[in-house]
């Protein structure tokens, strides 16, 4: 019923820059999310976004290179990353929660399958 559908990763350059989109069907949540996921590391989040008013949050890690936004039309929500570094390497999830304001991976009940973001230096 729900289903969450991650696009848009790939290899970049370090400095580079790539936008991610998750395509979002079955119903609307009140918070959508990016997590992402290094080998060995614990999931992170990455950046969310409240559905109604457009809200986003994001960390200090990536604030200021990361923008997160939503076309209610079209029921994606984006992610466009800039100024990339090989740290910034991991696979990418969109998540989805009703949870008001949510930070946490926890926080989220969908998930989609990820995108693969890989920066080379």
């Amino acid at each position: 019923q729900v289903q969450l559908a991650e696009s848009g990763g790939g290899l970049v350059q370090a400095g580079g820059s790539l936008r991610l989109a998750c395509a979002a069907s079955g119903r609307t949540f009140s918070t959508y999310g990016w997590f992402r996921q290094a080998p060995g590391k614990e999931r992170e989040f990455v950046a969310a976004i409240s559905w109604t008013s457009g809200a986003t949050y994001l960390p200090n890690s990536v604030k200021g290179r990361f923008t997160i936004s939503r076309d209610n039309v079209k029921n994606t929500v984006y992610l466009q990353m800039n100024s990339l570094a090989p740290e910034d390497t991991a696979i990418y999830y969109c998540a989805a929660t009703n949870t008001i304001p949510a930070l946490k991976v926890y926080s989220y009940n969908y998930w989609g399958q990820g995108t693969q973001v890989t920066v080379s230096s």
